[in-house]
């Protein structure tokens, strides 16, 4: 049970406020690849570039919690692969005064928008320093992207037992 659902207080009597605190960032995986150069770097107009993104939490013994968000952005012309980064980005998060059912959309939504401005940073340095004009992702819905990703995983499941049965 956590410190909401025990009832915990402050010395008011009021219900604790969530916390959300950042101990750690890091790179876990990075990868830049450029397999045309340095023919891509003279290419003329702007590459169409697909991105996917991806987040994943996991306790650990501790209490604390890692969070990852995965980027990978691929910039293509013409069909050919421009050029292609893929950033595994993490944190270590301690949470308290959240309720279980919480706790997943603060895993997976919240934490990554504290994350995502130091990967989008990485992101931009990679391209830059790959010889192309920083590559500056948009701001993302971590909202809709938890969303997105939760459907699929009902889906996958219902799939599962309707083959199953």
């Amino acid at each position: 049970m956590t410190d909401v659902e025990n009832g915990a207080q402050d010395a008011s009597g009021l219900p604790q406020a969530p916390q959300i605190r950042i101990l750690a960032q890091f790179i876990r995986d990075l990868s830049f690849e450029n397999p045309r150069a340095p023919d891509s770097l003279r290419a003329q107009g702007q590459p169409a570039i697909e991105l996917g993104v991806e987040m994943a939490a996991r306790g650990r013994p501790d209490g604390l919690f890692e969070v990852d968000v995965k980027l990978n952005a691929v910039a293509q012309q013409e069909g050919q692969t421009s050029f292609q980064v893929e950033l595994i980005y993490g944190g270590l998060f301690e949470i308290q005064n959240v309720s279980e059912q919480d706790l997943e959309p603060v895993l997976l939504v919240e934490c990554p928008r504290y994350l995502f401005p130091f990967a989008r940073r990485i992101v931009a340095e990679m391209s830059s320093e790959g010889g192309f004009p920083p590559f500056l992702l948009e701001p993302l819905d971590f909202g809709a992207v938890y969303a997105a990703q939760r459907a699929q995983r009902e889906a996958a499941t219902a799939a599962g037992v309707v083959g199953n049965a």
